[in-house]
C-alpha cells in the first residue's frame, strides 16, 4: 500500500512561510486525497497561530457590507436575497475552514532552541507514523538579516554568530530531527498529486501574520545589481496561474538560501556574515542530498532555493534600492516556490534554484 504523504513548513507565521502555508492549503483543498500539513510557529500559542492561518486562507465576506446593499423599496424586500447570499457565502467559508482545520497542524518550534525542534518532531511522529506516512515536501525557511556589513570593520561577532545560528545551524537542527521522516528506497511512493489551480474570486486572500523567517531578500542598492532581470509578470500572478499543478512523485527537502550565498557570483562584496551563512546553507543542502542519494535513491532529494527580493520585514530597510518590478509580494513568492519545486526532477538535486527556475551558481 502506498505511503501517505505529508507536508512540512517551518516557520509559517509571516512572510513567505505564512503565504506558502495558505497557498498550499488552498491548492491541496481540491485533491481527491487530502494531504496533511504540519506548520511551525515561534508563537507560544500554536492554536492562535493556526486560527490566524485559517482566517487568511479564505477571507470571510464582511457583514458590514450588508448595510450598503442596494434596496429598491423601503420594506427591505430587495435586500433580503443579498443578505441571504452573503450568509450562504459565510457558511461556505466556514465549512472550507473546518475542512482545512482537520488537516492543518501547527506546533511550536524555535530553531534556536533545539528542545522545541525535538518536541515538534515528536508531535510529527505521533501524527504521521513512519510505517504508514512519509514527509513528501519540507520547506525549511528560517533566517535573519542582522548586519549587512559594507566592510570588515562593521562585523559584529554576536550578530554574525546569531546569523549562523539561525540561517545555518537552525537548518541543520531541523534536518537533525525531521530528516528521518523522508522516504527511503523501500518506501512505496504514491503517484504524483494533481490539483486544480483555478479558484473562485472569493477564494483569493489577503496577507500577514507573525514570525521570524528568511524570505530571502538579499540586497541593498549595490547588491540589487546582482539579481537577474525579472520577467514582465513579476508583481502579478504567474503566467500560468490557471494551470494544474502536480506534486512530484519524489519527495523534496527545500532549504531557503540566497543568491548572495553564491561565492562564484559575488561581484559586490559586503554583507559578510549573511553571505557566509547562506553559503553554508548551500553546503548543508549538498551534504543532505548526498545522504539522500544513499538512503532514498530517487525517492527523495534536497535542493536550496532563492525566492528573489520579497517585500517582508526582513528586507524593509532595502525596499528603496530595489526596482518596483523586482520587489515581490509574499503571495507571489509562495506561488513561484511551489511552481519551481514541483517542476524540478531528481536530476536537479543538490543545487540552488531561483524563483525563475534557473540554477544559482555555487
Amino acid at each position: 500500500m502506498p505511503s501517505t504523504p505529508w507536508i512540512f513548513i517551518c516557520p509559517s507565521s509571516r512572510g513567505i512561510g505564512n503565504a506558502l502555508t495558505r497557498h498550499v492549503l488552498r491548492r491541496t483543498a481540491r485533491l481527491p486525497t487530502s494531504i496533511p500539513i504540519l506548520a511551525t510557529t515561534r508563537h507560544v500559542d500554536p492554536g492562535a497561530a493556526k486560527a490566524a492561518l485559517l482566517r487568511d486562507v479564505f477571507p470571510m465576506p464582511s457583514s458590514a457590507s450588508v448595510s450598503s446593499l442596494p434596496s429598491s423599496s423601503s420594506n427591505g424586500k430587495q435586500r433580503l436575497p443579498n443578505r441571504q447570499k452573503q450568509q450562504q457565502q459565510q457558511q461556505q467559508q466556514r465549512r472550507r475552514r473546518d475542512d482545512l482545520s482537520k488537516r492543518l497542524f501547527v506546533v511550536r518550534c524555535d530553531v534556536t532552541d533545539e528542545s522545541t525542534v525535538a518536541a515538534a518532531a515528536d508531535e510529527a511522529r505521533r501524527l504521521f507514523p513512519g510505517d504508514t506516512h512519509h514527509l513528501h515536501l519540507a520547506c525549511v525557511l528560517p533566517g535573519v538579516l542582522l548586519t549587512p556589513e559594507k566592510s570588515p570593520a562593521q562585523v559584529d561577532a554576536d550578530a554574525a554568530l546569531q546569523s549562523f545560528r539561525v540561517n545555518a545551524v537552525g537548518q541543520m537542527l531541523v534536518a537533525k530531527h525531521f530528516f528521518a521522516f523522508l522516504p527511503r528506497r523501500a518506501t512505496a511512493m504514491p503517484a504524483g498529486y494533481e490539483w486544480d489551480d483555478e479558484l473562485d474570486d472569493e477564494d483569493e486572500d489577503d496577507e500577514d501574520e507573525d514570525e521570524d523567517e528568511d524570505e530571502d531578500e538579499d540586497e541593498d542598492e549595490d547588491l540589487v545589481e546582482e539579481e537577474d532581470e525579472a520577467e514582465e509578470e513579476v508583481r502579478g500572478k504567474p503566467k500560468d496561474a490557471a494551470a494544474a499543478l502536480r506534486l512530484p512523485q519524489h519527495a523534496t527537502w527545500l532549504s531557503m538560501s540566497a543568491r548572495v550565498g553564491s561565492t562564484t557570483d559575488n561581484r559586490s562584496g559586503g554583507w559578510f556574515s549573511y553571505r557566509a551563512s547562506k553559503a553554508a546553507v548551500n553546503s548543508i543542502t549538498r551534504s543532505l542530498d548526498v545522504q539522500l542519494r544513499a538512503r532514498a535513491g530517487d525517492n527523495a532529494m534536497a535542493v536550496a532555493y532563492h525566492p528573489g527580493t520579497v517585500k517582508t520585514d526582513l528586507s524593509r530597510d532595502f525596499w528603496g534600492g530595489v526596482p518596483e518590478e523586482r520587489l515581490f509580494s509574499p503571495e507571489y513568492a509562495a506561488e513561484r516556490l511551489v511552481d519551481v519545486v514541483c517542476g524540478l526532477g531528481v536530476e536537479d538535486r543538490g543545487r540552488c534554484w531561483d524563483w525563475k527556475g534557473t540554477e544559482v551558481p555555487p
